[in-house]
C-alpha cells in the first residue's frame, strides 16, 4: 500500500514537472519531494458542472481533500466526485447500430430501433487525486494549475436493457486523467472558497466542466527550518 501510494503520487508529480516553466520550480531537486510531507489540512464540498461528449451536460457533486504540500510549492488534493446523466440520442443511434452488427442479430433477420432501447442513464463515481503548482498573488488570492490520475466507475441503466448484455457494455471501471487550472481566496481565518476549470479523459468518454466550492481549513502546521510558505498555504 505504501509503495502503491508513492508511484501514484510520483506520477501525478511527474505530469506538472514535465509542463512546469517556473524557475524556482525547475531549481528544484527530487529530494526536496517526499510523500512523508503530506498531512490533512482540509476539507471542502463543491458543486460543477460538465459537459461530456456522449451524455447530456450535467452537475456534478464532490468532496475534495487538502493534504498539504508534497515539496515547494506543490499540493496534492485527492476528491470524490459523482455525476448522473442521460445518453444523447445520437449515441443511442450509434449503440443500435453496433448491436445491429452482431452476428446472432442479423442471422435472425432483427433490427434494433434507437427508440426501443429506451431512457438510458449513465452514472459516474470517481476518485482521483491531483497535485497542483501553487503561487500567490498580488490580490490575497493564490492560484494553480495542475493535473491528476483517477479511477472511474461508470455504471449504465435503463428499463429497455436492465438485466442485458446491453447494460453490461455500459458498465465499466476505468482510468482517467484530468488538468485543471482554479483560483482560491481565504474569506475567513478557516473558510476558502474555490472556482477550478477542469477537463478530463476518461476511456473513450471527455468532458470540460467547472467546479466552485468551500472548504475548511485547519489551523496551518509550523513551517520547518527552510521549509518557506508551505504552511502558509
Amino acid at each position: 500500500m505504501r509503495r502503491a501510494k508513492r508511484t501514484l503520487l510520483n506520477l501525478v508529480l511527474g505530469v506538472l514537472v514535465l509542463g512546469a516553466t517556473s524557475t524556482s520550480l525547475r531549481a528544484q531537486t527530487a529530494a526536496d519531494y517526499d510523500y512523508e510531507n503530506l498531512t490533512f489540512r482540509g476539507i471542502g464540498l463543491d458543486w460543477g458542472y460538465i459537459w461530456p461528449s456522449k451524455v447530456v451536460a450535467t452537475p456534478t457533486y464532490s468532496l475534495r481533500l487538502d493534504l498539504g504540500f508534497l515539496g515547494p510549492a506543490v499540493r496534492i488534493s485527492p476528491s470524490i466526485t459523482y455525476w448522473s446523466s442521460t445518453i444523447r440520442t445520437r449515441e443511442l443511434a450509434r449503440l443500435a447500430e453496433q448491436l445491429n452488427r452482431l452476428p446472432s442479430l442479423q442471422d435472425r433477420n432483427i433490427a434494433i430501433q434507437p427508440s426501443e432501447l429506451g431512457r438510458i442513464s449513465w452514472s459516474d463515481l470517481s476518485a482521483s487525486v491531483d497535485a497542483h503548482l501553487v503561487w500567490t498573488t498580488p490580490f490575497d488570492v493564490f492560484t494553480y494549475v495542475g493535473a491528476g490520475v483517477g479511477l472511474h466507475a461508470l455504471n449504465g441503466k435503463g428499463s429497455a436493457v436492465e438485466g442485458t448484455f446491453v447494460e453490461d457494455l455500459l458498465d465499466s471501471t476505468s482510468g482517467a486523467v484530468a488538468f485543471m487550472a482554479g483560483v482560491e481566496s481565504q474569506l475567513f481565518a478557516r473558510l476558502r472558497i474555490y472556482g477550478e476549470g477542469r477537463f478530463t479523459l476518461v476511456s473513450d468518454l471527455k468532458y470540460p466542466g467547472f467546479r466552485v466550492g468551500a472548504a475548511f481549513m485547519l489551523p496551518p502546521r509550523t513551517a520547518p527550518a527552510g521549509g518557506g510558505t508551505q504552511g502558509g498555504r
